[in-house]
């Protein structure tokens, strides 16, 4: 039980950027007919507590009022010692509490689906194909390293996409202009900081780097 109270609490912190407490429940907070309980409690964004993770020890009591047996080495029947334990979908709903805003989802980047979203930024034909061009250089050079999606959707605004990806949590944006492509570099949004504060200006040159740097960051600041 405990082993898998550790397990939770590596998940929780690393993975998910969710601080948890681990720890034994009461006698009074403990799972009815168990002989202990253990869990990760976490505090969510508005201050409630989440009990997040949890690991029962049921010892004989459900195996005997259920007549869970087995034969022993000796052919000797015995009631199963048994455990019940679950991480379920139940996170979920504490990373959305735990990270989200009134923008939508904040996904920490070792869980979000996508961790980068590309979002070309063009007025007409000619300066499409010149920021398409330099957009799939920016996708190769981090394809295969991370998650990557670029926004190629006709007909919405770069506002629109902005708002949209900042509803979905995904962790970063890179937006990409003309001016971008002359400058040879690409304008970098956090979604964990809104606003200017949260952007910042990387080169083409040394882009996994400094992208893999930042998401990071962003794990490490959301936990």
């Amino acid at each position: 039980n405990r082993r898998m109270l550790d397990i939770y609490t590596d998940f929780a912190r690393n993975e998910a950027a969710v601080p948890v407490l681990p720890g034994r429940k009461s006698e009074t907070e403990k799972f009815a007919g168990a002989a202990r309980s253990y869990t990760i409690e976490a505090m969510m964004g508005d201050t409630k507590a989440l009990q997040a993770g949890t690991s029962h020890n049921l010892g004989q009591n459900f195996a005997k009022a259920f007549e869970i047996q087995y034969l022993d080495e000796n052919n000797q029947q015995q009631f199963c010692w048994t455990t019940s334990w679950g991480l379920s979908t139940r996170f979920i709903g504490a990373i959305i509490m735990t990270h989200g805003d009134d923008q939508g989802l904040i996904l920490p980047p070792r869980l979000a689906p996508i961790q980068i979203v590309i979002v070309p930024i063009y007025k007409n034909d000619a300066e499409a194909a010149l920021v398409k061009e330099f957009v799939e250089k920016v996708r190769s050079s981090l394809a295969g390293k991370f998650r990557v999606k670029v926004d190629e959707r006709d007909g919405m605004t770069p506002g629109f996409k902005f708002n949209d990806w900042e509803m979905r949590g995904v962790p970063l944006r890179l937006e990409i202009g003309p001016k971008d492509v002359e400058k040879g570099s690409v304008m970098a949004a956090r979604r964990d900081i809104p606003g200017r504060d949260g952007k910042t200006i990387l080169p083409l040159e040394g882009l996994a780097e400094a992208v893999d740097s930042l998401l990071v960051e962003i794990q490490a600041a959301l936990l």
